[in-house]
C-alpha cells in the first residue's frame, strides 16, 4: 500500500544533501570541535563553515548564529532570558497562538513574577500590529509573535511589529521555525532581535537547531560549562548535526522559488477538489 505523507510542517525528512553532508563528521572527522590538535581543527574548521552558511541564508553575522537542540530550545532561551536581556521590567507580550515552546515559557516567567499579556488574533488569523503596540508600556521587556503559524499557516506581521517595538525601544522576537527555508527572510530588513529555527522543518536531521540573536544584546547562558557557543551553550558541539542543517537550509534556499510553485499548485488543486466535492467546506 503506498503512503502520502503530509506532515512536513511537523517533521520533514531528511534530505539526500544533508545526510551526505552529514556522512564525514559521523564517520571519520570525529574530533571535538573545541580541541587545538589537527582532529579538533578539521571540525572546528566544519563548524564555522556551517554557522557561516545559515547566517548568509538569513541576512545575519557568523556570531549572531547560536546552535541548539531545535526549535524549543531557541523558542524558551529566547523567552526565558531574552525578557530579562533589556533591563526594562516583567512585562511580556505574546499571542495567543504561539507555539507551546513559547507559551510554556511565558507561563514560567509568569511563576517568577512576570505579567504576560495574550493578544488574540483576528478572525483571519492575523495579529493586528496596532494592538501589540497599544500593550507595550515603560515595563514591558519582550514581544515575542511566530512568523508562520504551525497549525493554520498564516502569516504574521512580523515587519511592522518590529517597527513598533523599535520605536518604543522593546525586544521582539520571532518564532521563524516554520519559515525559515520556506519564506525568505533577511533579520536586517524583518527588524527582529532575536529567531529561532529547527533543522528538521526544512530537511535537517532532528535535535539540531539555532537561536539568532542581534549584536549587542546580551543574554545570559543558556548552559553552564565551557566556552562552546561563544560561552553561552556549554557542551560537546554537534558538528554532524551543524553540517547538515546548513546543507539543508542552503538547499532549500537555493530551491525555494521552484519548491513554493510547487507547492502552492498542489495545495489550489486539493482545495479546489476539496471544495468541489465536499458541502459546507470553509478555508
Amino acid at each position: 500500500m503506498n503512503r502520502i505523507y503530509l506532515d512536513n510542517a511537523a517533521s520533514a525528512p531528511l534530505s539526500p544533501a544533508a545526510l551526505e553532508a552529514m556522512k564525514p563528521y559521523i564517520l571519520g572527522v570525529y574530533g571535538n570541535a573545541s580541541a587545538t590538535h589537527a582532529f579538533g581543527r578539521e571540525a572546528r574548521r566544519a563548524l564555522d563553515e556551517a554557522r557561516a552558511a545559515i547566517a548568509k541564508v538569513i541576512g545575519a553575522h557568523p556570531d549572531e548564529i547560536y546552535f541548539t537542540s531545535g526549535g524549543s530550545e531557541s523558542d524558551s532561551w529566547a523567552v526565558l532570558e531574552g525578557s530579562r536581556a533589556s533591563g526594562r521590567g516583567m512585562h511580556v507580550i505574546t499571542t495567543a497562538i504561539e507555539h507551546k515552546a513559547v507559551l510554556n515559557s511565558c507561563h514560567a516567567l509568569e511563576k517568577q513574577g512576570f505579567r504576560v499579556t495574550l493578544i488574540t488574533p483576528e478572525p483571519d488569523g492575523i495579529v493586528d500590529p496596532v494592538r501589540i503596540g497599544d500593550e507595550i508600556g515603560q515595563n514591558s521587556a519582550l514581544v515575542s509573535v511566530m512568523m508562520a503559524n504551525n497549525e493554520i499557516g498564516t502569516l504574521q506581521p512580523v515587519k511592522e511589529i518590529a517597527e513598533i517595538c523599535a520605536e518604543k525601544n522593546v525586544l521582539l522576537h520571532t518564532d521563524a521555525v516554520q519559515a525559515v527555508g520556506t519564506l525568505p527572510i533577511d533579520v536586517d530588513v524583518l527588524g527582529v532581535h532575536m529567531l529561532s529555527a529547527s533543522a528538521h522543518k526544512f530537511h535537517g536531521p532532528k535535535g539540531m537547531g539555532f537561536l539568532y540573536i542581534r549584536r549587542g544584546i546580551r543574554m545570559e547562558n543558556r548552559i553552564f560549562g565551557g566556552a562552546q557557543e561563544r560561552g553561552k551553550r556549554a557542551g560537546t558541539e554537534n558538528v554532524a548535526g551543524a553540517v547538515g542543517m546548513a546543507a539543508a537550509l542552503s538547499e532549500a534556499d537555493a530551491e525555494r522559488d521552484q519548491r513554493t510553485k510547487t507547492v502552492k499548485a498542489l495545495r489550489d488543486r486539493m482545495l479546489e477538489e476539496v471544495r468541489s466535492s465536499i458541502p459546507g467546506v470553509y478555508l
